[in-house]
């Protein structure tokens, strides 16, 4: 070997080390190696930030775009309410999760059907009182197995298909892959059921000073109007969706009469509510009964953006001691009261009536042009930024119907992958489901650099003739072995290049040496393909190898060294597996 190969091979040792090391943050790792890549010439300084516009990238980013915007369309918080099991255990939960990603990644490509349930999982886990990290990873495992199903699950079914085309004259079918994917599918759900807990819990850092200032004791009011579906229903059905984290604690009737709210009355049309609880909770009791959370509504003018916040009042605000209804909040100053919240404190009067205090926690709604001059106006003190629903406009089933026309265009190949993510990303921005000022948030910066920085220094490994090198011990190795062993070694090292190579570029790398020494030996060489895209299609052992781990990595909270806890086992039981089922269904 000469000293450039050599030396690509020390970087990405060296790298590798440092991330499962954990010292410093993966960005800065990725970004200290290419550096060194760069002095020491194995990536030319002119391609060193080629990553940058690689679609991995693209796809990765438009993706945490589109997981945000069906996370604010309220669509998966209703379907989780509705199928997921009640009182199940986070086990159950989890065995659910991973199998619905399985079936959907083989149909849809799988960092879409990752995309779709990441949303729900986080829910899940609140629901469960559990670390998201504890669904996260095993959902992307899943849905790696499940997109090996089918020919358009994921990009090495369909390179490995062109593949046997040039060799054979005739491609892999849509369903050719099913009966070994189905088996791996299958075995792999049940183990990801049985041993997640090989997982450490992790917890993001962002979410520590969310859970820092939550409130649980927020008070609302809603109206019930003719358009409600909450007209006719009880109480206790209006509740349901905030699972006990909000609460009904009074009604006024349209003519002023107070009613107790036990669990079998039925709302009637014009009945006021007063509803207390944690804010999220809230929203959802607001939503699916659709309910009017507030008798005034803002013009919609052209660049006015209508947002809530939440504030604590100061000490020497000039709301202390009076009500929004006595200052004309709203008419003096655009500001709609959503909320209040005092500690230890539960309200039976109407939100507008009550007596502001020092240390009042509030929801105001308005133009958020104008919502820090106001605040300062009324000596409120807004609090850390968070995820608040209460007062949150939505757009419904548009980002699904987005992400649907997405997955559609890719499946049917009609655009690239990372062309369909990108503008999928773009349209749930100009359609308000993510609105533009949020958006830069979403994109996970650390992440994506990380992987700009990887791709060419991965790709050395292809410049400097590495791969070659590779290939040549692989086959020599393999024609010394029986043909079983032989299978082994080419789903083997296909497991271990496709964290450097990416998965597309590990088949066309490993796919002709696979054909190649099984004409050699003379043996039938679908198995052969069939294991390379098996072993590029299951990278369960760093974030780097595949965009669906990539993707779980933030919000799940994982370290470098998480994956392979969780993923080495899964890699020998996919060996074990793969090996006999391809010799049974594809004899050699």
């Amino acid at each position: 070997m000469r000293m450039d190969q050599w030396l690509s091979l020390l970087v990405i040792a060296l790298m590798m080390a440092a991330f499962v090391w954990g010292r410093y943050r993966h960005d800065v790792v990725a970004a200290g190696s290419l550096l060194v890549a760069i002095v020491i010439g194995i990536v030319p300084a002119k391609e060193a930030f080629s990553g940058f516009a690689d679609d991995i990238v693209i796809i990765v980013a438009s993706a945490l775009v589109v997981s945000a915007a069906i996370s604010r369309s309220g669509i998966m918080d209703i379907a989780l309410r509705r199928f997921s099991p009640e009182k199940s255990g986070p086990r159950a939960r989890l065995i659910l999760l991973v199998g619905i990603v399985a079936v959907l990644s083989a149909f849809i490509k799988n960092i879409g059907a990752l995309a779709i349930m990441i949303p729900v999982a986080i829910q899940m886990a609140r629901k469960s009182g559990v670390s998201p990290s504890m669904f996260l990873m095993p959902m992307a495992f899943a849905s790696l197995l499940g997109g090996l199903m089918t020919q358009i699950g994921t990009s090495p079914n369909i390179i490995v298909s062109r593949v046997r085309e040039e060799i054979t004259g005739q491609p892999f079918t849509m369903f050719d892959y099913t009966p070994v994917g189905a088996a791996l599918a299958l075995v792999g759900v049940v183990f990801l059921g049985i041993f997640y807990k090989l997982l450490p819990e992790r917890v993001r850092e962002e979410t520590s000073m969310d859970e820092a200032v939550k409130i649980n004791n927020y008070t609302t009011e809603a109206r019930v109007v003719a358009s409600s579906a909450a007209v006719g229903k009880s109480i206790s059905w209006l509740q349901k969706p905030a699972g006990g984290d909000a609460m009904v604690t009074g009604i006024i009737s349209e003519g002023g009469a107070r009613r107790t709210p036990l669990p079998d009355m039925s709302l009637k049309e014009g009945d006021l509510l007063i509803i207390e609880g944690e804010q999220a909770a809230l929203d959802r009791i607001v939503t699916e009964g659709k309910l009017r959370l507030s008798e005034r509504t803002h013009d919609t003018e052209k660049g006015k953006v209508i947002n809530a916040v939440e504030a604590i009042v100061g000490e020497h605000s000039p709301l202390i001691g009076l009500s929004a209804k006595e200052v004309a909040l709203f008419e003096s100053t655009g500001l709609n009261l959503l909320a209040v919240s005092r500690r230890d404190m539960r309200f039976t009067e109407r939100l507008g009536e009550i007596k502001i205090r020092n240390g009042d926690v509030v929801v105001l709604q308005g133009d958020l042009q104008k919502l820090p001059d106001l605040l300062r106006e009324w000596g409120c003190l807004p609090l850390v930024a968070r995820d608040l629903k209460l007062g949150r406009a939505r757009n419904g089933l548009i980002p699904i119907l987005i992400l649907a026309a997405t997955m559609v265009a890719t499946a049917l190949g009609a655009v690239p992958v990372a062309t369909a993510f990108f503008a999928a990303a773009f349209l749930m921005v100009v359609t308000g489901s993510v609105p533009l000022r949020e958006v830069y948030g979403h994109l996970d910066a650390p992440i994506l650099i990380m992987l700009a920085a990887l791709i060419p220094i991965s790709d050395s490994l292809r410049t400097t003739g590495t791969t070659d090198v590779i290939a040549d011990l692989l086959s020599r190795t393999a024609e010394v072995l029986p043909p079983y062993g032989a299978l082994a070694l080419i789903l083997v090292a296909a497991m271990a290049v496709t964290p450097f190579l990416n998965n597309a570029a590990t088949v066309l790398v490993m796919a002709p040496i696979a054909a190649t020494f099984a004409e050699k030996l003379g043996l039938q060489p679908d198995a052969f393909l069939m294991a390379v895209a098996i072993g590029a299609g299951c990278d369960f052992l760093t974030p780097i190898g595949h965009q669906c781990n990539t993707l779980v990595m933030a919000p799940g909270g994982y370290r470098f060294g998480d994956y392979a806890r969780l993923g080495l086992p899964l890699s020998i039981i996919v060996l074990l597996v793969s090996v006999p089922m391809l010799l049974l269904v594809w004899p050699i």
